[in-house]
Order: structure tokens, then sequence, then C-alpha cells
């Protein structure tokens, strides 16, 4: 551990993430390296010594809430200083170092060297030059997480015509399988139960790592001392036999995964440039629920997209009510400089995508309740994390439902037997078997 700046001792830091677990990952190896320095870490919107906020600009709605962020920290810290990083910075560094109370915006490869620019005199410091180098991350004690994300992939060479990330992140590029499985030890003895891999994603890691992502897998669960272990959101072109195979061999792993759909129309699909077609996305899907019949189904999905007819917004409607997807995220098309799709003509009315997106989120509450009530009566593990402002304590199943029970016991990053004995509005309950 590096030696402790006498001048960093006492002095405080903020830290607020935005967008995806691939950013948690950072930010939680950037707050170690303050913590290593000497500063204490204090909830965003504290008065504090240097505000770091790590940015996300999947659409232009995350773009604004960056914007928002900025003034709050720049409204409950105007003597610190606030730095600002990532995707939103690495596409729009002018337009934020013009910003009120801005020191130093850094880049998705700069924002490791934050500890060397924070000490540099100048204002409104910009570093956003690309690297292909691939830099960590991970969950590290200096977080609230209960659950570890552990970054094993970076970047995309898909150009998938409405996605600004390749130009923010780059070229796809890996962590080896040796060096990953160091990284999970070093959070496992850190007493995190729980870990979660993540990237832009991971289903290139073969192609950017010359090593198998079900290797990679397998390896990771053979580490003593981890006891659930989950994918983030997996493309479906790129989930093999062999990695289900490795994924239902393992009681570690938890029945939930994250499988994109983004549209039911393969039309919309091979206009969006995605790697798959309807028919393919359904048999990936079965085959994953023939190994996990129990398991929830996450999926995003874009509605709105230019030229998209309400026919093909049926399809994918229509999809998402043929398939047991259980976790629907739902965005609007957003318009992003640079893209194909942004100059594609027939563009949707604001109006109109709202509505689209309105429905589709009815549907997947609809559709979660359903799933959360057939959970009843079951028996499920659960990561407890806190106990919430009701005095329960709450955590997550296997197949990512939140469950609370009434209990006087300190259940905080413990893994229990829960039988789920109800729900009361639209709450899973559960109660702890002895």
């Amino acid at each position: 551990m590096e030696k402790i700046d006498s001048e960093a001792k006492n002095k405080r830091v903020a830290l607020h993430t935005l967008g995806c677990r691939l950013n948690l990952s950072e930010t939680g190896s950037i707050a170690q390296g303050f913590k290593d320095r000497g500063y204490d870490i204090v909830d965003f919107g504290e008065a504090a010594d240097v505000v770091f906020i790590n940015t996300c600009t999947v659409t232009d709605a995350a773009d604004s809430t960056c914007r928002n962020l900025i003034r709050k920290a720049h409204g409950s810290s105007p003597e610190g200083k606030i730095v600002v990083a990532g995707c939103y910075a690495q596409m729009e560094p002018e337009k934020i170092a013009g910003m009120q109370g801005v020191d130093l915006v850094l880049g998705n490869s700069e924002k490791y060297k934050v500890f060397d620019y924070l000490d540099e005199e100048g204002e409104n410091q910009i570093h956003v030059d690309k690297s292909g180098e691939f830099f960590g991350g991970a969950t590290t004690v200096a977080d609230s997480h209960t659950r570890a994300f552990l970054k094993i992939q970076d970047g995309c060479n898909y150009v998938c015509a409405f996605c600004i990330i390749p130009f923010a992140r780059g070229r796809s590029r890996a962590i080896s399988i040796s060096d990953a499985v160091l990284e999970a030890k070093k959070l496992v003895s850190n007493g995190f139960k729980e870990i979660v891999l993540t990237g832009v994603n991971i289903g290139e890691y073969e192609h950017s790592s010359g090593e198998k992502l079900h290797d990679l897998v397998a390896s990771l669960l053979a580490i003593d001392g981890l006891e659930r272990f989950r994918l983030s959101s997996v493309e479906p072109n790129t989930i093999t036999d062999e990695l289900i195979e490795v994924l239902k061999s393992s009681p570690k792993v938890q029945d939930h995964f994250h499988i994109p759909l983004q549209s039911g129309d393969d039309q919309i699909l091979k206009e969006m440039r995605r790697k798959y077609s309807v028919a393919d996305y359904k048999r990936i899907i079965n085959k994953l629920m023939a190994a996990f019949p129990n398991a929830g189904i996450g999926a995003d999905m874009i509605v709105g997209f230019p030229g998209e007819t309400k026919e093909q917004f049926e399809n994918t409607f229509n999809l998402a009510r043929e398939l047991p997807l259980t976790h629907f995220h739902v965005f609007p098309y957003s318009k992003r400089k640079n893209t194909t799709a942004a100059k594609m003509d027939n563009h949707i009315h604001h109006a109109e995508k709202k509505q689209r997106v309105k429905a589709l989120l009815m549907f997947g509450d609809a559709k979660l309740n359903l799933f959360t009530e057939d959970q009843v009566g079951k028996k499920t593990k659960v990561l407890f994390e806190k106990r919430n402002k009701y005095g329960l304590f709450e955590g997550y199943s296997s197949n990512y439902i939140r469950v609370q029970v009434q209990t006087d016991l300190d259940l905080s990053n413990q893994i229990c037997e829960v039988y789920l004995s109800g729900i009361e509005n639209g709450k899973l309950f559960g109660e702890i078997v002895q």
C-alpha cells in the first residue's frame, strides 16, 4: 500500500456512479485508492474536498442526469475539487469543462490516474486520450455494496447502429484468467460472498483475451469461500453450450441472467446491426430455462428505433409476452451523435416513444408480479444486505427477487435459507428457516 499523504489525512471525498455495473466496479477501485491515501469517504451531497462523478452517456437522459449531478456537487462542495470522469466525460469533455465548479475532466482510461492530476494547478483540466490498455476494476471494502462486481472486460468491437459506447470505451480488451482469479480471491478474502462478472461485452472475452469465457467461469467457481456467482449482461449470440454447462454444474451459480433483446422484430434487429435473430434469441432463452427452470431473466429493450412501425413494436411486445422474461429494462431510442442510427430517416416522435415505453413497462411490471407470486411457498437462499426504513432486513433471492424478513438479528452480508411466505403491496416476505 502507498504511503499515506499527510496532507490527505482527514480530507473528505464523495463519489457517485451513474450507469452500469461496470462503472460500479471501476468506482470501487478508485474509492479504495482514495481510502489508501487517507481520505474519508462521505455520502454524495455532503461537503467534500473532492467530488468524483463516474458518468454514463448511453442516452440523452443519462447526459442530463450527469449535468444535474455536477450542479449538485458544486452546490454541496463549492470549495471542493469536482472531478468528472467516464463515458460522458470522454464524449463531451469541453462541454463539461465549461460547467461551473468543474476542475478535472477525465476519460475512461485517465480516471484511474486521478491522483496524478488532483494536485496539478490550472482550471478545467481535460485528459481524455484513448488507451488500449486494460484497467481492472472491482468492488472494494471502501464500497457499501454486499455483492462484489469484478470487471473482466472493457470496450466493444460491435458497431450497433444505436450505440455510442464503443466510441466512449474503445475496442474490446480483457483480463487474463489467472489475474481474474487473483482479483476474485482478494474479494473473497475481504468478506464478499457473491461475485458478479461485469464488462461492456463480456461475451467478447475469448476474442479479447485468447482464453475461453467458460474456462474463466469454471476457474472462478472453483475458488474456496466463494458462495454465489452471477454474470452481468451477456449478448445472446455469445452464450455457448459449454458456458451453460459450466454454469449448470455449480450450485454457486445463481439462476438470474440478463440477456439483451433490444427488439423482437427481425428487420429492426438487422437495422440495429445486432448479431442474432428472433429465432436465435428464443433458442438461447429456452436453453437457459431448461438448465435453470426457476430462473429470472432480464432483458434490455429499445423502442422507437428510427422507422419502427407499430406492427414492429407489437412484435417486440408479443415476443416479451411469449418468452419467460421477468425483469424488463425498457428505453426509448435516444439519438446519439456519430452513430449510424442518428443519420437514419423516419425518427419516431417523442410522444409515441413515450407511449410505447409505458406499455412495455406496465406489462413488465405485471410479469414480474406474477413471477414473484409464483415464488410464494418455496424456499430460497437470500444474501441479506441491510435493514430498510421499515425495520425489515432485505436482500436478493437467487433469481433476483427482493425479499424482506422480520428479525432482530443483524443479517448484514449473511446468506440464509428463507421460506417465502407471502406478498404484501407487491413486496415478497419470508421467514428464516431455522
